[in-house]
């Protein structure tokens, strides 16, 4: 049986690689034993690396250096056609899109993010059929 593809925003992923928050442990950890494949573009991994040098963040250049190692050995980062994809409602947050756009074009099973912008259009995207978009705290609902 193939994995879930899924599609984690940006936030899921400092939740993973900086915070490391334990609360979504198990979900990472089914990414990291294969049982759920996390994938990406490079439009979405620029994101990543610009906001890993957010002073904000409690990184220094090993610490970040690592954050973008594990994050290279988990996300595969691949190219899609990124075609127009007239169906996909707009997202009120543009810098978001790529999101959306990206779980379309990678066929992805679902789109994972915390985001309020993107978790609105959930109802929406469903009807598509293309992809779900949740919560990482419902991440067992990838694996049904």
């Amino acid at each position: 049986m193939n994995p879930k593809v899924v599609i984690l925003d940006t936030n899921v992923c400092l939740d993973w690689f900086v915070f490391h928050e334990p609360q979504y442990r198990d979900f990472f950890q089914s990414i990291q034993n294969k049982t759920i494949k996390a994938i990406t573009n490079l439009e979405c991994k620029k994101e990543w690396l610009r906001i890993l040098h957010y002073p904000n963040l409690p990184l220094n250049d090993a610490s970040r250096k690592k954050c973008i190692e594990a994050f290279d050995l988990y996300i595969e980062c691949m190219t899609f056609n990124m075609e127009f994809f007239p169906f996909l409602p707009v997202c009120t947050d543009e810098s978001d899109q790529k999101f959306l756009e990206l779980a379309c074009a990678a066929k992805a099973d679902f789109l994972v993010t915390k985001d309020k912008a993107l978790l609105k259009l959930a109802k929406k995207i469903a009807k598509t059929g293309f992809f779900h978009i949740i919560h990482p705290s419902k991440w067992k609902s990838i694996l049904n």
